[in-house]
């Protein structure tokens, strides 16, 4: 099962941080510039949360099969102070955890907003808000391989 998802949850990133990143400008160019929302815009905050999701899913099932997370709970004494235990097991997912949480409270809460610049408001500050703390906690070095 690892072999099989590791390459999806080291695939998905491309397609979420390209979404949130779209998210984020073209929503605050519409902010800026007082434009109603649109379905358009419903759906691409709607692509951006479901995509955020089904990465955190999949990395959720990578945490409790993950050969680096099972040898730091192997080794809990060295948890906090062995930097890959520590960023595997504690920093990554709690953090990706929040960012997750803050795009699908910036949804929810665009949703049910009135106006579309509350709406487009909602939406920047905490997909922005969630979109640098995913890029703060990606194990770049992983990653480049």
């Amino acid at each position: 099962m690892y072999s099989f998802l590791l390459p999806i949850h080291s695939f998905l990133p491309y397609i979420v941080l390209s979404l949130l990143t779209i998210s984020v400008l073209v929503f605050s160019v519409k902010l800026l510039g007082n434009q109603g929302f649109s379905k358009g815009d419903q759906i691409l905050a709607l692509l951006s949360m479901i995509f955020t999701h089904l990465q955190f899913l999949v990395g959720l099932i990578l945490y409790f099969v993950s050969p680096k997370t099972q040898a730091a709970f192997k080794n809990t004494d060295q948890l906090m102070s062995n930097p890959t235990y520590r960023f595997y097991a504690v920093e990554h997912i709690a953090v990706m955890l929040i960012a997750v949480v803050l795009i699908t409270v910036g949804h929810s809460r665009s949703k049910k907003a009135a106006l579309p610049n509350q709406k487009f408001k909602n939406l920047v500050i905490f997909f922005l808000l969630g979109l640098i703390l995913m890029l703060s906690r990606i194990p770049w070095e992983a990653w480049a391989h």
